[in-house]
């Protein structure tokens, strides 16, 4: 098939924006020296708005080529659910009756440990909440476990190596840590439904090589950092209200709601609406809602979903001439420059694919999730929750590849050797 005019601008914007991803300190620098504009080089600097960005410079190349009503039935073909859906889940997995539950439920399950507080409280964070994420959804166990990380670790003064460390094994272990279901994952979630997988496949297939992965990478870092966190005089007393039972338990019903309910934004928006008038009813039990986190958060996938909608004329062909093993690392390196589940979507498309084909296009996806900001649709609000702590409020794109690559090797030896 001969690329189209688009197909190549979109192509080359797509690119653009994975190497601005990795420039973002270029144009804080810019900001610094030239101070008039100092506010543009800002946004630019942001890494949730370089996709936005570039996607609008694609929308108007599509306008001035083909005209508005183009670029406009365009938009209208591609699916903006799961931005929706990661923004309502950020908002309400981010509000503080949630997060005191969260927080609870790793203080409890870490007295079990028989090991220091602060060990176990870590690797418990590290482990159960992404394991998590295969019922209550990626994007939520990112958003929980991110704004638990800050709170204890990341806003307690550890060092950068810890940081970086501690974010290449959480990103990874979502990615993976959702695989216990069909639903969890947003690249498994692409694919399930067609190919019939449920969650006794799910389990059975991925999701136990995954559990080992994630308890694995969890250990290793607790042990490596072991003598960083008994240094560490444990978390801060809260001065905060205790959220009374009745509270947690309706903030619950809403997370619920909307993860029963992800495939149906009328559903989900509606019930984030009434979420914000119960949070208003009863905000001296809320802490701020992380509404600008979410919105930049959904405004960073709504432009990938838009680039990456003209990625099918080389993504599709180059997944087809793979045999399994060269598929299992291409998607996981692919899915470091491309959206995994972009990815595994655009390999549902293929006529007839064999077991071996899926089983590799989707371990490899998840894979390969933690490598970089724009791999896994959770990252992005990791990113945004845990950025603030870093020096110049940037999270450097190669400090977190190096940290990934250790517990994305442990995930290779998982999910090819088990």
């Amino acid at each position: 098939m001969n690329p189209a005019a688009l197909e190549i601008i979109g192509a080359a914007l797509f690119g653009i924006a994975v190497i601005h991803t990795f420039s973002t300190k270029f144009f804080e620098h810019l900001a610094h020296t030239q101070p008039s504009h100092a506010g543009v080089w800002h946004l630019l600097g942001e890494v949730e708005v370089v996709f936005g960005f570039w996607a609008m410079v694609l929308i108007v190349a599509m306008m001035s080529i083909d005209g508005k009503l183009a670029a406009i039935a365009y938009l209208d073909r591609q699916s903006f659910i799961e931005p929706m859906f990661v923004f309502v889940i950020m908002v309400i997995a981010g509000s503080r009756p949630i997060l005191q539950f969260a927080k609870n439920s790793v203080e409890t399950i870490a007295r079990v440990i028989p090991c220091s507080r602060e060990k176990a409280f870590y690797f418990i964070t590290l482990s159960f909440v992404p394991l998590l994420g295969s019922f209550i959804t990626e994007p939520a166990a990112m958003t929980l476990a991110a704004l638990i990380l800050f709170e204890r670790y990341y806003s307690n003064g550890i060092s950068t190596k810890f940081k970086y460390a501690t974010l290449g094994v959480l990103f990874v272990n979502i990615s993976i840590g959702g695989t216990l279901t069909p639903y969890a994952a947003p690249p498994v979630l692409m694919v399930a439904g067609k190919w019939e997988w449920d969650i006794t496949f799910m389990f059975t297939t991925f999701g136990w090589k995954a559990a080992l992965a994630v308890l694995l990478n969890a250990l290793v870092v607790t042990l490596l950092f072991q003598r960083e966190l008994s240094n560490m005089q444990g978390g801060k007393p809260s001065e905060k209200t205790s959220v009374p039972l009745p509270v947690v338990c309706v903030h619950l019903l809403f997370l619920i709601g909307v993860v029963v309910f992800a495939h149906y934004p009328v559903v989900f928006m509606g019930l984030l609406l009434f979420f914000l008038g119960f949070a208003h009813a009863y905000e001296r039990f809320q802490d701020r809602l992380i509404l600008r986190e979410g919105l930049l958060v959904a405004f960073f996938l709504a432009g990938l979903v838009v680039l990456g909608g003209q990625q099918k004329w080389w993504l599709q062909p180059l997944l087809s001439g793979m045999d399994s093993t060269t598929l299992y690392f291409g998607a996981t390196l692919l899915t470091a420059i491309t959206d995994n589940a972009a990815l595994t979507y655009l390999g549902s498309l293929m006529d007839a694919p064999t077991a071996e084909f899926k089983y590799a296009l989707v371990a490899g996806a998840v894979t390969g999730g933690g490598l970089t900001v724009i791999a896994n649709a959770p990252n992005p609000a990791g990113f945004s929750i845990l950025k603030g702590s870093f020096e110049d409020e940037s999270i450097h794109p190669l400090g977190l590849l190096v940290a990934a690559l250790p517990p994305t090797l442990i995930a290779v030896l998982a999910f090819l050797l088990l």
